[in-house]
């Protein structure tokens, strides 16, 4: 029969996510509006938004925290970029975003000596086979294909090259190993539901050394330099952003780092991601007919969680829209370049109930176009 209690809030969308629960625009501090952000009322708000960052997180002394244009993907961008080229590169993916880097690094920049390891979604490469010594890329969570490293062990502590880390939809809801990472990057529309066009790009003391030892053999675009004169720009990482950024945008994020300090921080955070995995996946333990595309619980991300139904994809597009006709779920489909089924996103700001009154409509559209 078909369920009678909807989601308050049928938003499960992968990015942009959902807004933190009790979210009201208008309570939003906008007195930064209109000013320009070089003023000390806007360079104020962009450089607590870097040290409000990097506390929350409990980075280690000495990582920098800088707000940048053009989300995650402009983060990465800079950063690989700027920095990659001065040794050999390992590039590891299993999903759409990280095969995309690989396309960068081998078509764009066109280094040459690049190892790539790769895998089919729901799986995981081989890690054992990276080179520490070398530079390497890679994504912390495959917002994509729903598989996360399940630690840095595999990185080494003495390695020689950087780690660069696209960890978009991982940081605020996974435990990640900041001393083994030297490039961290996120954008604010993932776990904290923030807005979008914003990157934050995060460099350990390895990584700033990098910047001020070593010059690209390519021009990097005024959007990508953060060095002058061979020493790094510090008032980037102090809230002097490259380009105008919203501060509309800005003042966001900070209501969103504040939401997270006020419910115990990101262990609290992260807890509410692995809950609602939880809860996805009690419900998927009692039926045959819904599965995880990650079938190994350890590599399996309690963020972008990826389904597989046993239906044909056209099947699949009907139980999406019957779901969205519904007004239980929006915009859940599976990645367009991933295999068919459904995408579920768990992150911090979903509220459990919400996942608990999402389950019933999902068996009540299966059996409705199996």
């Amino acid at each position: 029969m078909q369920p009678n209690v909807k989601p308050a809030n049928p938003n499960f969308s992968s990015g942009p996510c959902a807004k933190r629960p009790g979210y009201d625009v208008s309570q939003l501090d906008l007195s930064v509006l209109g000013r320009s952000h070089r003023a000390p009322i806007g360079k104020k708000a962009l450089e607590r938004a870097c040290l409000d960052t990097a506390k929350i997180l409990g980075l280690p002394e000495g990582y920098r925290v800088a707000v940048v244009p053009a989300s995650d993907t402009g983060a990465m961008e800079m950063a690989m970029w700027s920095m990659l080229g001065e040794r050999p590169v390992d590039v590891v993916y299993w999903e759409s975003f990280g095969q995309g880097w690989a396309t960068d690094i081998t078509k764009q920049l066109k280094l040459k000596d690049v190892k790539i390891l790769s895998a089919d979604y729901g799986q995981l490469p081989d890690l054992t086979q990276v080179n520490c010594d070398h530079d390497v890329v890679f994504t912390w969570n495959g917002t994509t294909s729903g598989v996360k490293v399940a630690n840095a062990d595999w990185i080494s502590a003495q390695r020689k090259g950087l780690t660069f880390c696209d960890a978009t939809s991982a940081v605020f809801a996974q435990e990640m190993d900041w001393a083994k990472l030297d490039v961290i990057t996120y954008s604010w529309q993932k776990v904290l539901g923030g807005e979008g066009g914003h990157g934050m790009l995060i460099l350990s003391p390895r990584a700033v050394e990098r910047l001020e030892s070593y010059t690209p053999a390519w021009p990097l675009p005024k959007i990508f330099r953060m060095t002058s004169g061979g020493k790094l720009t510090e008032d980037l990482f102090l809230g002097a952003t490259i380009n105008t950024p919203s501060m509309l945008c800005v003042v966001d994020y900070l209501d969103a780092l504040h939401w997270v300090e006020s419910i115990g921080g990101v262990t609290a955070t992260i807890e509410r991601s692995k809950q609602n995995l939880a809860t996805l996946a009690d419900f998927i333990a009692t039926r045959d007919w819904i599965d995880f595309l990650a079938s190994d619980p350890t590599i399996r991300s309690n963020t972008s969680v990826c389904l597989s139904l046993k239906l044909s994809a056209e099947q699949v597009k009907q139980v999406i829209k019957l779901l969205e006709q519904q007004q239980v779920a929006y915009d859940i489909g599976a990645y367009r370049d991933a295999p068919a089924g459904l995408r579920i996103w768990c992150g911090a700001t979903i509220e459990n109930q919400d996942l608990q009154d999402l389950l019933p409509w999902l068996e009540w559209a299966y059996e409705q176009v199996k």
